[in-house]
């Protein structure tokens, strides 16, 4: 059992008005999410389950916030919200929501880092099978598989997160004139890699889902309306990678072999 403290532990998608249920069609069909709306009272909040787990949420983008692009916001698990939230921002990131307790499930925040990526904490209730967390599972298809950081300064920015989540260093690797892939571990297993802008407009978290089969998950983001921006390309460990934006225009990124298993 992963311990939460540093561990991603939520995805969720800020769709554009009136997409909600397209935005679900979509990774439903990408990711054999089943979608189900939360009955949280007064937001439309939905439910995406893969495997029985719940993975991730799916809400539009607030009143008032039309402006700001459809994406994800990756979750990471701590131990105390509001702890977690001052330790932010003695390192130089911000806060941006919260801390908020959502009822029934824990207590959470939206943050920055000190380059600006954005990205959220959440100390969760314990759940009724015993389970600290569901949603990110390196050995399940549909589940989070890898997280990235695309940074003006990753060298700071692994110390920040490092700092507050207490990750650590695993390989590095040399991409030539991109510099270096710094893989960072937590809880004994690398769970993600940090790097410079490369393309990226500005400092972000990328999310990496899992599939059985790059490329007939590359077909299904094609069929959906979706767009294939990197990729395929295998990746060291034999797996490969896309990476892509959804029909709305949000980033996500997959992991697998490039063709379905048995």
């Amino acid at each position: 059992m992963a311990k939460v403290h540093g561990h991603p532990i939520w995805f969720e998608l800020a769709t554009a008005k009136g997409q909600l249920a397209a935005a679900g069609d979509f990774y439903a069909s990408v990711l054999g999410w089943r979608i189900a709306d939360s009955g949280m009272e007064g937001l439309t909040y939905h439910l995406a389950t893969a495997d029985g787990d719940m993975v991730a949420g799916l809400v539009e983008i607030p009143d008032g916030m039309e402006g700001m692009p459809p994406n994800w916001t990756l979750y990471f698990g701590v131990d105390d919200a509001d702890q977690a939230a001052d330790d932010i921002r003695t390192a130089g990131g911000q806060i941006h929501a919260g801390p908020s307790d959502i009822p029934g499930t824990g207590r959470f925040a939206v943050a920055s880092d000190p380059q600006g990526a954005p990205f959220g904490i959440l100390a969760t209730l314990p759940m009724e099978d015993g389970r600290q967390t569901q949603a990110f599972d390196q050995k399940k298809a549909g589940h989070g598989n890898w997280t990235e950081l695309m940074s003006s300064d990753p060298a700071a920015g692994f110390d920040f997160y490092a700092r507050i989540f207490g990750w650590q260093k695993s390989d590095a690797m040399d991409m030539g004139p991109m510099g270096t892939y710094q893989l960072f571990r937590h809880d004994g297993g690398d769970i993600g890699g940090m790097m410079g802008l490369g393309n990226a407009p500005q400092p972000c978290w990328l999310s990496y889902f899992g599939v059985n089969g790059i490329n007939p998950a590359i077909q299904r983001i094609r069929d959906g309306g979706g767009t294939i921006q990197h990729g395929p390309q295998e990746v060291p460990g034999g797996a490969h990678i896309a990476v892509a934006t959804d029909p709305q225009g949000a980033w996500f990124a997959l992991v697998g072999p490039l063709k379905e298993t048995s």
